[in-house]
């Protein structure tokens, strides 16, 4: 009779497992997801990162704008008013912090490169290798349940054999008791009894075979891979660690190595703002606008208590010509009591720069004729070029027809003949100017009266010490002109009622000229009007509309139709 272990008796050994590789699994899923959470935190700091870079840019790019807005534009007026010192430091500081804008730019590209990019290659590979850690863990999980299914297995086989061989024991032992039973149907069970005995015998060693390779798998699954597999992910999640830490350590190191530079920039700006002088920017104004006109003399007094007899002394403001013209005659509804001191035109000036005071006439004409010096040389290196293709092209007629060129030669020789008498035209007025600006004793005297008397040579000479154009400018002669007309006073009220100047002639506006300043009258194109007086070499006519409307107008605008048999009889237009 065979006796065998209850297989209950092995069942302690193989429960433990089960629980374990639960236990094991709920690990591996905690550290799954934290190793995630991980990988997301890098990620958002990559994020962080780029954010920052992107703001970097926008803030060097607004920053550029700003200095290019503010920058001087060539060729125009601002770029003349950079020559003071507070402007060259308002310049030097647009330019530094172009700079500026450029090391925030340097700073993006630094977190860009050394951050962004690493971090993000990085976040790649650290996914595949947490992918590849948690696949092999995930594999030895599989594998030791298997292992544990296959010992499951085997003890409920060797469970259910020996539960028969019991059963067929007891029947065997029934059948033997009985007597009834012939001796073939005991032989025949006990043979089967025998049979059972047997098969729970394989049963057992099959299954204490299987519970020592699992116990093996067992112990290799949770003392080496197990143990080996959480080692790989704890130094993966270490090297994230580390990782992140050094970027945040060139975050800080990028910012830091641009700070002396940035230093740089703001110790110019300043520099800039110290090497500002006002000193010398007052004195490039006046020397930018300084008239070269000498200072008027005193007014003498005159004595009207002799009926009208009014003399004026010599170094007024008002002084007489001696060309036998009669006194002034003050107190006349005139416009003309002030003389305009100096002209201003709206639009652009005379081509001499006559409407300028003398010094500065000399500035403006002096940087004409360097501007058409340098167009002269633009346009003769030009025609020697050319000269040299020509000859290119006759040496080897392959290259080039020689021809083709001449048209653009003679053009290029036309414009430097033309350069060349514009040059000739503006050093004549300059040397004019130059001869001029020193101080004369005698200043040209500008009176309005009664006219009394023709000069016909004077009208010629004026045409000899003046220059007239039609835009209304005057030139050297009476840019110089420092006197003005004495102004009315209460005492000349009494002389109102006067007879106004008589007529000597009549004449017709060329151009139309807008009066802009007290003592000038505008008129139209072809317009009709009276002279009242004519040019006393200073290049103005005085006209008169009707009783209420006269005043000065440029002798080049109007043409002049004197009456030297008038007296005086006046009829309005």
């Amino acid at each position: 009779m065979l006796s065998l272990p209850h297989p209950s008796v092995l069942h302690g050994a193989v429960s433990a497992p089960c629980l374990c590789c639960r236990k094991g699994k709920d690990q591996f899923d905690n550290l799954e997801k934290h190793t995630q959470w991980g990988i997301d935190v890098l990620e958002k700091y990559i994020k962080f990162v780029k954010e920052r870079t992107e703001i970097e840019l926008s803030y060097a790019k607004q920053l550029r704008n700003l200095s290019k807005k503010y920058q001087p534009k060539k060729n125009s007026k601002e770029e003349e008013e950079y020559r003071y010192t507070s402007t060259r430091a308002f310049l030097a500081t647009l330019n530094e912090m172009n700079d500026y804008a450029g090391q925030h730019e340097v700073i993006s590209e630094n977190m860009t490169s050394l951050i962004t990019a690493e971090l993000t290659r990085y976040v790649q590979e650290l996914k595949q290798e947490r992918k590849s850690h948690f696949h092999d863990g995930r594999k030895a999980q599989q594998h030791i349940e298997t292992c544990w299914k296959q010992l499951e297995a085997s003890k409920r086989r060797f469970e259910r054999d020996c539960k028969e061989a019991d059963r067929a024991q007891q029947y065997f032992e029934k059948m033997d008791a009985d007597i009834n039973v012939t001796k073939a149907d005991v032989e025949k069970a006990r043979q089967q009894a025998q049979l059972r005995h047997q098969m729970a015998e394989d049963s057992k060693a099959e299954y204490s075979s299987t519970l020592q390779k699992f116990n093996s798998e067992q112990h290799e699954h949770y003392y080496t891979h197990i143990p080996n597999i959480f080692q790989k992910i704890q130094e993966m999640e270490e090297r994230r660690i580390v990782r992140i830490g050094e970027s945040m350590k060139t975050f800080a190191e990028v910012d830091r190595q641009v700070i002396p530079i940035i230093g740089k920039c703001l110790d110019e700006i300043t520099k800039a703002a110290e090497s500002v002088d006002h000193k010398n920017d007052s004195q490039m104004v006046i020397e930018a606008f300084k008239s070269g006109f000498e200072p008027p003399g005193d007014v003498d007094f005159e004595d009207f208590t002799q009926p009208m007899k009014r003399t004026v002394s010599e170094s007024s403001l008002s002084n007489s010509r001696g060309d036998g013209k009669s006194e002034p005659k003050f107190g006349s509804k005139s416009k003309g009591k002030l003389w305009p001191f100096i002209k201003k035109n709206k639009g652009a000036g005379p081509e001499d720069f006559s409407n300028l005071p003398p010094e500065q006439r000399r500035k403006k004409l002096q940087q004409k004729v360097d501007e058409l010096n340098r167009d002269i040389q633009k346009e003769m290196d030009s025609r020697d070029a050319l000269t040299k293709m020509k000859d290119v092209y006759i040496k080897n007629p392959q290259m080039g027809d020689a021809a083709s060129v001449d048209h653009r030669l003679a053009e290029l020789g036309q414009n430097i003949e033309k350069l060349r008498l514009e040059v000739q035209k503006f050093e004549g007025w300059l040397a004019e100017v130059e001869g001029r600006l020193p101080a004369r004793s005698e200043q040209p005297r500008r009176q309005s009266g009664v006219y009394e008397a023709q000069n016909p040579s004077g009208v010629n000479s004026c045409a000899q010490d003046r220059e007239s154009s039609p835009d209304g400018s005057y030139t050297e002669e009476q840019s110089q002109e420092t006197e003005m007309k004495v102004p009315a006073t209460d005492f000349d009220d009494e002389f109102d009622d006067e007879e106004p100047l008589p007529t000597i002639g009549t004449c017709k506006a060329l151009y139309t000229f807008e009066g802009q300043n007290e003592g000038t009258i505008s008129v139209a194109e072809g317009e009709m009007l009276y002279v009242i007086e004519e040019d006393k070499g200073d290049g103005w006519t005085r006209i008169r509309r009707n009783e209420d409307e006269e005043g000065y107008v440029p002798t080049s605008y109007v043409e002049v139709y004197l009456d030297k048999n008038a007296k005086g009889a006046m009829t309005y237009i």
